[in-house]
């Protein structure tokens, strides 16, 4: 692979990649960090002729270039093109398609990409085809001449379900069809999509590569030169893309998310842990423990084994205690989104899928005693406190409210 600007091989090992990708000192001040160039337009020495790199700040910008630059790195890409939001991303690689394209999709998406699958894509003349169990139905799915594209995420959201990607493209590619992966979950350091088969690999910025709850954005990584000329013409058509601003927030973010995966690993597996010995848990979704059903898919394809920062999980009680028990979280805050410092909790079934029909979310596990958890970067033994004391209030008063069903 080639050198980077600042002269930083990309044969670095990540955290190296993750603080210096993209980073190049400034050459007239020697400015370690760059400055946000909130300019959206730049000056021409003479007409089609600018004075450097940049003419109009949405079809480039050199915050967005060296926050791509890193993200191509981080994901052993060639290129990477940044937008206005992950749903955003999700939208400029369908509109790619042409009307009377097919897509196969694991079912277990999240619920924006659902939601833009059959309520948007549909109405552009683009087919999707949900499946439960993709590694074993993927080739049936596929329609000859018509799909187009194949869609995986995992870990699938919130149920914490693992596809063997290079399985899966191997049968994809076979067929002349492109693989997206959707590595929001795991984030750059713990997964590599692209070094399993995948053609593309696509993050909700706003969770663990910006890292921080204050930046909404999103990225696609690549290795394609076709794909390259296809997408970078929709992200300027479509004008789908981040503010300077929001691009230099998110890569100061990135430089820290090889330490901030890592500590979120160590505290979901800690909590996973206590979930999975107490008396008021039904089941427990994470892939970080010997129990998940995919945990062979997450030794191959994850970092170390590592399950990451996200699980889910079923309790005693039904829907009331799922919610009570967000209600009495003391470091957990109830709210939406995931992948930031701080932790959060949810129930999917009544927040983030709620717009998913009850029998496809039953279907995919997501039932409404589901809670699904974003363990930030706390001290892992205040965490665990907190989520063993909301469990047993939220079961007791559960089940003095008479909805003891699970």
């Amino acid at each position: 692979m080639g050198s980077l600007d600042n002269g930083h091989s990309t044969e670095r090992r990540f955290g190296t990649l993750a603080v210096h990708a993209g980073a190049p000192h400034d050459p007239s001040t020697g400015a370690v960090i760059a400055p946000i160039s909130l300019s959206t337009t730049y000056a021409q020495t003479s007409v089609g002729s600018p004075v450097g790199l940049y003419e109009y700040t949405r079809s480039s910008n050199p915050n967005r270039d060296n926050f791509e630059e890193a993200i191509a790195a981080l994901e052993h890409g060639k290129y990477a093109l940044a937008f206005s939001s992950g749903s955003a991303t999700t939208a400029v690689i369908l509109q790619s398609l042409a009307a009377g394209s097919h897509v196969v999709s694991v079912s277990d998406v999240y619920g924006g990409t659902h939601r833009y699958f059959t309520k948007v894509a549909s109405a552009h003349g683009v087919e999707v085809s949900f499946s439960p169990a993709i590694e074993q139905e993927v080739e049936k799915l596929i329609r000859p001449g018509e799909t187009k594209l194949v869609w995986i995420e995992s870990p699938s959201n919130p149920t914490l379900g693992l596809v063997d990607i290079r399985a899966v493209s191997e049968i994809a590619h076979k067929h002349g069809i492109t693989v997206v992966v959707d590595n929001t979950f795991m984030s750059p350091y713990v997964q590599n999509p692209l070094l399993h088969g995948a053609d593309i690999v696509v993050h909700s910025v706003t969770k663990y590569i910006n890292g921080h709850s204050d930046v909404l954005m999103g990225v696609a990584a690549f290795n394609s030169d076709v794909l390259k000329e296809r997408l970078t013409f929709l992200q300027n058509a479509i004008g789908a893309v981040p503010s300077p601003f929001d691009c230099w927030l998110a890569h100061r973010g990135l430089k820290t998310l090889h330490l901030r995966a890592r500590e979120a690993t160590k505290n979901a597996t800690v909590i996973a842990q206590a979930l999975e010995s107490s008396p008021h848990v039904i089941s427990v979704n994470y892939p970080g423990l010997d129990s998940h059903k995919h945990r062979a898919i997450a030794l191959k394809q994850h970092r170390d084994g590592m399950g990451g920062g996200m699980l889910s999980f079923r309790l005693k009680g039904g829907q009331t205690a799922a919610h009570l028990f967000c209600k009495y979280t003391k470091v957990f805050t109830l709210a939406e989104s995931l992948g930031g410092v701080e932790s959060l909790v949810e129930v999917p079934a009544s927040m983030t899928h709620a717009g998913i029909p009850k029998a496809e979310r039953e279907a995919s596990g997501v039932f409404d005693d589901l809670v699904r958890v974003s363990c930030g970067v706390e001290d892992a033994e205040d965490l665990k406190a907190d989520v063993l004391n909301a469990l047993g209030l939220a079961v007791a008063d559960a089940e003095k409210k008479g909805n003891g069903k699970s």
